[in-house]
């Protein structure tokens, strides 16, 4: 026995598709977003001030083996500038764009603004220690001295973080953005699907109706006394399985599988009408997969290419078994059966099937599978196996 299997993926495995993507105009693009544009994060955190006062008494601590300073002063003197650098950062980081040079890189702002604080702040540490005697601190060669070694190492430590700081913020922009494009991505994907599905659902419509009002043509024409009857039946049916095929917007909808099995018995009933003596069917299914949503018409495809290609061209006719059934808590199995003429093991998939096979792919991925395999002595039996 031969077994044909087909995942129903479309190149690439995709997300569960069930309901429309989203308007494309409301995703950020690559035009409007990137690491440059993203708004700064910097804030006053407490891991931020926490850092600053570590680097502060280490510096201290170093001063003090060599500066006459005693430590506390010293230590006094490196938070200071510790917090004024800290500010000046946080509050560049935050500098609005519109007010920022062109020619200036986001990235150098803080760079340059850390870079003029540090001897600033400096200065200002060192007057408050002679009173603001500007005499007194030049005249005295180890104030200059202080003066100079700690302007330099607040200047070279404050450029470091700055820079360091500025390179772990600009690589979570770059992460964040690369986030955002592929969220878009993956959202157009959905909607490309979904613009395909409704295409392949616009196909299968008019295929089917255009089927059975051949057939009801059929009966009219050779004057059989059943015409009425499967006209009435095929009223009642329309008025039933037209309204749920797209919901009130136009959009095409994903209906349960008991309202599948509920459209598949009416058309069986319709098409048994038609051909009394060579049509048998029935229907399987266990009712806790009775709400397991699936594309619009997945099992009436089947059903419909049962009786067209297997049970219709059989002198003895046949028997139709259309089942849905739970094969453990996460995935489900549905087929339909039939012992009509079966399907030559050269022959390749009608655009029903294949058909089918893409709605299938473009609602579940490669989540799903379709497979079929002949039943013996003649027919042939269509599985999709799908998550629940």
């Amino acid at each position: 026995m031969q077994t044909v299997v087909c995942r129903a993926g479309i190149g690439h495995a995709q997300p569960p598709l069930h309901h429309r993507g989203v308007n494309p105009s409301s995703l950020p693009t690559a035009s409007t977003a990137s690491p440059e544009t993203l708004p700064p994060q910097a804030t006053l955190s407490a891991t931020s001030i926490a850092l600053a006062c570590g680097f502060a008494v280490v510096v201290a601590l170093l001063f003090s083996t060599f500066f006459a300073t005693p430590l506390p002063v010293l230590l006094g003197r490196t938070l200071f500038l510790a917090m004024a650098l800290l500010l000046v950062f946080v509050l560049a980081q935050r500098w609005p764009e519109r007010w920022r040079p062109r020619w200036l890189p986001r990235w150098a702002l803080p760079a340059l603004a850390v870079g003029m604080a540090a001897p600033l702040a400096a200065w200002g540490v060192y007057l408050v220690s002679v009173g603001g005697d500007i005499e007194a601190m030049f005249d005295n060669p180890g104030r200059r001295t202080g003066f100079v070694v700690t302007t330099v190492t607040a200047l070279l430590i404050g450029l470091v973080v700055t820079l360091a700081s500025q390179l772990r913020e600009r690589e979570a922009r770059a992460r964040a953005l690369e986030l955002k494009l592929a969220l878009q991505r993956s959202q157009l994907e959905k909607q490309a699907l979904a613009a395909q599905l409704t295409l392949l659902q616009a196909q299968v419509e008019p295929h089917f109706l255009f089927n059975t009002l051949a057939n009801v043509q059929a009966l009219v024409d050779s004057g059989s006394p059943r015409a009425s009857e499967v006209l009435t039946s095929l009223v009642a049916y329309l008025r039933t399985a037209v309204p749920r095929l797209q919901g009130d917007s136009g959009v095409e909808i994903a209906p349960t599988l008991e309202d599948e099995l509920g459209r598949v018995r009416a058309y069986l009933a319709l098409m048994q009408l038609r051909m009394p003596d060579r049509l048998a069917f029935r229907i399987v299914s266990e009712p806790s997969i009775a709400g397991l949503r699936l594309p619009p018409l997945t099992l009436m495809t089947l059903v419909e290419n049962a009786i067209r290609h297997g049970v219709d061209p059989s002198l003895d006719g046949g028997e139709i078994e259309v089942g849905a059934r739970a094969l453990d808590a996460d995935r489900a199995l549905l087929w339909v059966a039939d012992t009509g003429v079966g399907m030559a093991e050269s022959a390749e998939p009608g655009t029903g099937l294949t058909n089918l096979r893409e709605r299938v792919a473009a609602f579940w991925g490669q989540a799903a599978a379709l497979r079929w395999q002949p039943v013996l002595p003649h027919g042939l039996r269509v599985e999709i196996e799908v998550p629940r």
